[in-house]
């Protein structure tokens, strides 16, 4: 038996022991060989108040041939993050530098922990979902004959509860006050190195508003999304009650309408009301307040940073960094992302929390934004 080159990489993993496979493929290669093929986790923690936010995730890229992770916290004014990048060698190791995800029971329970580093946060946090996995519409644009986003993915709200430590506090995590939601992505979509525009040249694919809000109340939770292009046009919506007794299922309450309050000089929000006029029990209207922000579009790969996006290649060997920023200091650069904040959520008397997500691009005449870097007035 000739020795194996320790150069050349096998495509046999640890994975192809288990029946999943979905293409005459090994498990480390994707069906497709598009290089923007990605599967990522996303996590957020809250404690139901302004204290904190934490977001957090780990994305793996079989046609990049790279992993990545992720853990940004805000807390008392100031961003730090933990980033870290290693060749993906085993689909079936959820770990990169400090962080790893363990997966207790599918759909229900997962683990996630961040050893001490450089970027003094770190976590020892256990997820419990609220509700069973709810299957989220599927993201499909084509911009000048390519496919851009061609992603599948499905969400839920849970409790958390554990230990969260930000610059040598350790701060309890317990599920009474702790929640979050989290969602499975994969697919396509853009990742790794800048590409040339070409033929798309000046052309946004996620032109217009982007909303993104699931709301966590005492026995149900409340998914809402929109991406609104400036002509009106709504490529991907959803409005979906899904309650925490399984047995109840999910009601559909129809096309979402948005009211929301600008912030002038800015391309931030300081509320909204997410209306839903052909809810079952009749309209509904979910007044909405973002509590505290945390802008992962800066260091954490979603796509502002040129030396480092979701995918991008770090070199042969495992990359851990650490940043740290003034979150007021960021707030002209960033607001041009997707903006994530904690938010409360409240209705016909109920009241939640969960992820206050929204983000801007390009002109949107609905709010007299005019042009890529037109302000609200």
């Amino acid at each position: 038996m000739n020795a194996e080159n320790p150069n050349t990489q096998r495509s046999i993993s640890s994975a192809d022991d288990f029946p999943l496979h979905q293409a005459s493929e090994y498990i480390r290669h994707a069906a497709t060989s598009d290089r923007n093929f990605y599967d990522r986790y996303y996590f957020n923690l809250h404690p139901s108040s302004d204290r904190y936010f934490a977001i957090f995730g780990l994305g793996q890229y079989p046609n990049l041939g790279t992993t990545d992770a992720f853990l940004a916290v805000t807390h008392d004014g100031v961003q730090r993050i933990m980033r870290a990048s290693k060749p993906l060698t085993n689909r079936f190791d959820i770990s990169v530098g400090p962080m790893r995800i363990e997966i207790i029971e599918p759909l229900e329970k997962l683990r996630v922990v961040v050893e001490p580093n450089e970027a003094d946060i770190a976590m020892n946090i256990t997820w419990t979902a609220s509700h069973r996995a709810f299957e989220e519409p599927r993201q499909y644009l084509r911009a000048r004959g390519t496919v851009v986003f061609d992603t599948q993915r499905f969400a839920q709200l849970g409790r958390w509860e554990g230990t969260l430590t930000v610059a040598g506090d350790d701060i309890a995590v317990t599920a009474d006050h702790c929640g979050g939601s989290r969602d499975r992505s994969w697919g396509v979509r853009p990742v790794g190195e800048q590409q040339p525009d070409g033929i798309r040249q000046n052309i946004s694919v996620m032109a217009g508003m982007w909303n993104y809000m699931p709301m966590d109340f005492d026995d149900h939770s409340i998914i809402y999304m929109c991406h609104e292009e400036p002509s009106g046009n709504r490529p991907l919506e959803e409005g979906v009650r899904v309650w925490h007794d399984e047995s109840r299922g999910h009601d559909w309450l129809g096309r979402p309408e948005w009211s929301h309050d600008t912030i002038t000089g800015t391309r931030l929000l300081s509320g909204s009301r997410i209306s839903f006029p052909d809810a079952p029990e009749g309209p509904i209207t979910v007044e909405a307040e973002p509590l505290v922000t945390n802008f992962i579009s800066l260091g954490t790969g979603y796509g502002m940073d040129a030396d480092w996006r979701h995918g991008m290649w770090q070199g042969e060997d495992e990359v851990v960094q650490a940043l740290e920023f003034k979150v007021d200091e960021i707030a002209a650069l960033a607001q041009y992302g997707v903006v994530d904040s904690v938010g409360q959520f409240s209705y016909n008397g109920n009241i939640g929390y969960g992820l206050y997500e929204h983000g801007f691009f390009g002109p949107f005449e609905k709010l007299n934004l005019h042009d890529a870097g037109d302000m609200f007035r």
